[in-house]
């Protein structure tokens, strides 16, 4: 057995242990099994079509009139749930980016994945949207990364996770009012790393708002030969 597969091995079993000695909690419902619970699954409402194929944003039309305006650098985007600020997909990103819970990255990662295996993009690589330093010391982890490496583990799609780098630190979106605040509060705020793949490229991050983020790192791929350029997210703000 190679070094990595006992690493493999050696973390299932610790895993499976802290789950006999602290059995996961829904974050949402509070009851014991999991840690985004089948019945709360089934409450939170699914970001379902007719929508723009571009920006996945409610709409009839074949895209909405907001990108036929505005050229963005993503191709297309799907979300896999509608963002609530009194739901359980608020709850599950909360808990994430917030309270510390990595161990609910799987639980998300996996209804990703369902719905990237549905949809089928002409991607050869996943890139996370990446945090800045700062703000990844301070959380301990990056949580797209989780959540795009989970997806590359269960798809089978390569992980590019230096493909992107957070030039300098930004305030955060949800403090930004408005769609033009957000375009410039993440201006020139990514950059290239040291491994850019070739080919079609998946953004993964939580959540989308405007899609201001998703747009500044796809500029950044296309720029340096990659694309077309996807985006998914576990949630999506309407």
């Amino acid at each position: 057995m190679t070094e990595l597969a006992q690493r493999s091995t050696a973390s299932r079993i610790w895993e499976r242990a802290l789950n006999v000695l602290f059995p996961p909690r829904c974050v949402s419902c509070n009851d014991f099994g999991a840690f985004i619970c089948a019945s709360c699954v089934a409450q939170m409402t699914t970001a379902d079509p007719p929508r723009c194929p571009v920006c996945w944003m409610p709409s009839r039309e074949s895209q909405c009139g907001r990108c036929r305006l505005r050229r963005t650098g993503v191709s297309g985007t799907r979300s896999v749930f509608i963002y609530e600020y009194e739901g359980v997909a608020r709850d599950a990103i909360y808990a994430l980016k917030f309270r510390g819970l990595s161990a609910i990255a799987p639980g998300m990662s996996s209804l990703m994945a369902k719905l990237l295996i549905e949809w089928g993009p002409p991607v050869q690589a996943i890139v996370p949207v990446p945090l800045s330093g700062r703000r990844r010391r301070s959380r301990g982890y990056d949580q797209s990364e989780l959540l795009a490496r989970e997806i590359a583990r269960l798809t089978g799609i390569p992980l590019a996770r230096r493909a992107l780098v957070r030039r300098r630190s930004t305030v955060p979106q949800t403090h930004q009012a408005g769609e033009e605040a957000r375009r410039r509060n993440v201006a020139g705020a990514f950059g290239p790393g040291g491994c850019m793949p070739i080919g079609g490229v998946l953004l993964i991050d939580d959540v989308v708002t405007t899609g201001a983020t998703l747009d500044a790192c796809a500029r950044v791929l296309i720029s340096e030969g990659g694309g077309p350029v996807f985006a998914l997210t576990f949630a999506r703000v309407d």
